[in-house]
């Protein structure tokens, strides 16, 4: 694994890399004035076209393609909003700044677009902005580099994989076509690889306890070999990384309709070494994002147990990908003509009210 590696340099390998696939995921916990609470996730992915192996990506006339995915959960209302973007066009100066610096759209068949950011504006500020997100991030504290390297070994694969695992958060996100102001915590994940789509599973958390203690763990299977990882970061900057790990789904499952997928929604997480002994349950269930293909499950959690001697609280988030599913890339399609004949129509309507209100006013106006 060393002869390969090369050690990650910070702030530069926040940009871009030659490789096979690579993303730049956010998720948070946010609250407005009034205590409602709300989560989001966005995430921009990059991808080798004819290396990647994802099906109906192989179709794009491109060399590098990207796509973007987000959710927004009103959790007070126990609902949830996402956007799969599957073709997401980059800007030209995107990634030629010193710092992080992505500009995109996700073009739609309607009248003009959305600007969407991912800025890095100093050493430890972000802006992140999409159609339904646009907050400020202040990370305050140093990269936790998964594994102690930020390279870690999963049998068959390798990755490049650093979080930031604090981010102080203040924006706005949108609700059922309106804006709300929120504060509150984020977390980000940079990772970059030189691996093609394979079926592999995977169950990946991360943790934020009120104590400013931060976690992300995971279980990796691909089909031969099960990897476990947990990395801590402490209130004091310091870290830990862990392969003892246990990771176990409990009595509690959510079915999708659509994909007949069934996901365990309620975990227990014990680092034995560290005394370490979590349960991690789902916040909102419906929350499962397909992308052809692909299915996987995406959102909030509520987290609870014990750090050593400590008891604990805390949010995170899961997602949980690979889990037996009937969706498939003919059924994705059919989906996204049907929205995007539904979104056609609509605007159709729109305009006819409005060209109808207008030669009303002047009918009124002539007389």
């Amino acid at each position: 694994m060393d002869k390969k590696y090369k050690p990650i340099k910070f702030p530069e390998d926040e940009s871009v890399h030659d490789c096979i696939i690579e993303w730049w995921y956010f998720n948070g916990h946010l609250k407005d004035k009034y205590g409602n609470e709300y989560s989001y996730m966005d995430c921009l992915f990059r991808v080798d076209v004819k290396k990647v192996k994802i099906p109906f990506l192989s179709k794009i006339p491109l060399k590098i393609s990207y796509f973007s995915h987000s959710l927004v959960s009103d959790l007070s209302n126990k609902s949830f909003h996402h956007r799969i973007a599957p073709l997401s066009v980059i800007s030209d100066d995107s990634f030629s700044k010193s710092l992080l610096h992505i500009n995109y759209i996700n073009p739609e068949i309607k009248n003009g677009y959305t600007n969407c950011i991912i800025d890095k504006t100093d050493e430890s500020t972000y802006r992140l902005k999409n159609k339904d997100i646009d907050v400020i991030l202040t990370s305050v504290k140093k990269p936790l580099y998964e594994g102690g390297k930020g390279f870690v070994d999963l049998n068959s694969k390798t990755t490049y994989y650093y979080s930031l695992t604090n981010l102080k958060t203040e924006g706005r996100i949108k609700i059922k076509d309106n804006w709300v102001n929120v504060a509150g915590k984020s977390w980000m994940d940079h990772q970059w690889a030189d691996a093609s789509y394979s079926k592999d599973r995977w169950d990946w958390f991360s943790v934020q306890l009120d104590n400013n203690t931060e976690m992300v763990c995971f279980v990796y299977d691909d089909g031969k070999k099960k990897t476990y990882l947990a990395d801590i970061s402490y209130p004091d900057n310091t870290q830990e990384h862990h392969s003892n790990v246990e990771i176990v789904p409990l009595e509690r499952h959510w079915a999708s309709q659509k994909s007949k997928a069934v996901y365990p929604l309620l975990w227990k997480v014990t680092i034995p070494a560290k005394n370490i002994h979590l349960i991690l349950s789902a916040k909102i269930e419906h929350q499962e994002m397909l992308f052809g293909s692909i299915n996987y499950w995406e959102g909030p959690l509520l987290v609870s147990g014990s750090f050593g001697d400590k008891d604990v609280n805390g949010v995170g988030f899961m997602e949980l990908v690979g889990y037996p599913s009937q969706y498939n890339n003919m059924k994705y399609v059919r989906d996204e003509i049907g929205k995007t004949a539904s979104r056609v129509v609509s605007s159709m309507k729109n305009k006819a009210l409005i060209l109808a209100d207008n030669i009303k006013d002047s009918l009124i106006e002539s007389d």
